[in-house]
């Protein structure tokens, strides 16, 4: 949706790079208009926008989609926002009794379920098994070098993979269907003390994902274990969470206080009501990926020296904030607007602008900034991870 505070649209509804304080020109292209739509702070930036901040956003809809029998998957890495070097996703489809092999990675994975439900498996690596069910809103998390399958039940699935390695790609994981298409014959049969012919039709490549039967209960799947289950739960049902409730929405925190196994990534699941705002704050521990999950919002990101740049987004699309850089995120349209952000890091942390100041001395604050007691007075002790935003308030430019 176009913002017509900032546009006057004098050519019907061709949005025109011209801001109300006269700065711009029309661009007569050639161009794409529904992209411009799509993007009408970066098409028209904010005047306080300034500097040379790289890309931080880029959709899903723009990767190469890789399709198989039992699903779909593509992955936003560093090859695709070369920003994001700290984590990279992967959106993965599965249908009923889709099977992404059993596989493990040098990396740890998270993952959010979107849609539907899937079966787990695991064994670490002191031969404890797990073996689970997950829904949506529901998490995971399988540490670096741990093997895993998952598996789509009755109605399929759909869910988010978060690596904690910019560069990496779901294309490189070590399948067992890849190192046994590559083992000798006679090295197998060794292995497991068998005859070389039970393998004699075992796959010739990486089946990587691929169709089966629903598989049967848990009950049914149940695998006796000498050794016993994860000490660690490998699962974490975050929408059961109760959220922090503020004016502006929601926002439920998960970290390895509360997912004591996810040691590498700390997250948090973001509600912005229509009129709210992700107040202004920075994070002290790393970079900021994020998920956009459904509706419409900007971010402006500033970077010290004189640097701001807007960016606008929607579900599906990734976000990316660089360590330490002050931000805050508008929810531009009609309904919620909900995203992940997530982090390279044991915890979540963040730091409010408006905290800090309430918790500063009054007369060093106003030293600074040259203002009075309706802004002092305004200050909150208390974080407010997302406030309210008056349109009404905004001053035109």
């Amino acid at each position: 949706m176009m913002d017509n505070s900032r546009n006057p649209l004098p050519y019907g509804n061709v949005p025109q790079p011209i801001r109300k304080d006269g700065a711009g020109a029309t661009d007569y292209g050639p161009r794409d208009v529904m992209r411009d739509l799509e993007n009408p702070d970066m098409f028209i930036p904010p005047i306080t926008d300034a500097g040379t901040i790289p890309n931080l956003k880029f959709s899903f809809s723009d990767t190469h989609m890789q399709l198989y029998h039992g699903g779909w998957a593509r992955e936003v890495t560093a090859r695709e926002l070369p920003i994001s070097k700290t984590i990279a996703g992967v959106n993965m489809r599965l249908t009923p009794g889709g099977i992404r092999e059993l596989h493990w990675h040098k990396q740890s994975e998270w993952a959010y379920m979107l849609y539907g439900r899937a079966r787990l498996t695991s064994v670490d690596q002191d031969g404890r098994n797990f073996i689970a069910d997950v829904g949506e809103g529901d998490l995971w998390f399988f540490p670096s070098g741990i093997p895993h399958s998952i598996q789509g039940l009755e109605e399929g699935c759909e869910f988010l993979l978060v690596f904690d390695d910019g560069y990496f790609s779901d294309l490189s994981t070590f399948s067992i269907t890849d190192w046994f298409a590559h083992t000798p014959k006679d090295i197998l049969a060794s292995n497991f003390d068998v005859p070389e012919s039970a393998f004699a039709h075992i796959p010739n490549k990486q089946r990587y994902m691929f169709q089966a039967n629903v598989p049967g209960s848990l009950e049914s799947q149940k695998v006796s274990n000498p050794y016993g289950t994860v000490p660690k739960n490998f699962t974490f049902k975050l929408l059961a969470q109760k959220p922090l409730v503020t004016p502006g929405g929601t926002v439920r925190i998960v970290d390895s206080s509360n997912f004591p196994i996810s040691t590498t990534i700390a997250a948090a699941l973001v509600e912005i009501k229509p009129g709210g705002m992700r107040e202004m704050h920075w994070h002290p521990n790393n970079d900021e990926w994020q998920y956009y999950l459904t509706g419409t919002g900007r971010m402006t990101v500033f970077a010290a020296s004189g640097s701001a740049r807007t960016f606008n987004y929607r579900a599906g699309d990734v976000g990316y904030v660089p360590f330490a850089m002050g931000h805050y995120i508008q929810n531009t349209g009609n309904e919620s607007l909900w995203f992940l952000e997530i982090f390279k890091s044991n915890r979540f942390a963040d730091v409010s602008l408006n905290q800090w100041m309430a918790l500063t001395p009054k007369e060093l604050v106003q030293d600074h900034l040259y203002v009075g007691p309706e802004l002092m007075n305004a200050l909150r002790k208390e974080k407010w991870p997302v406030v309210k935003y008056d349109r009404n308030l905004n001053t035109p430019e």
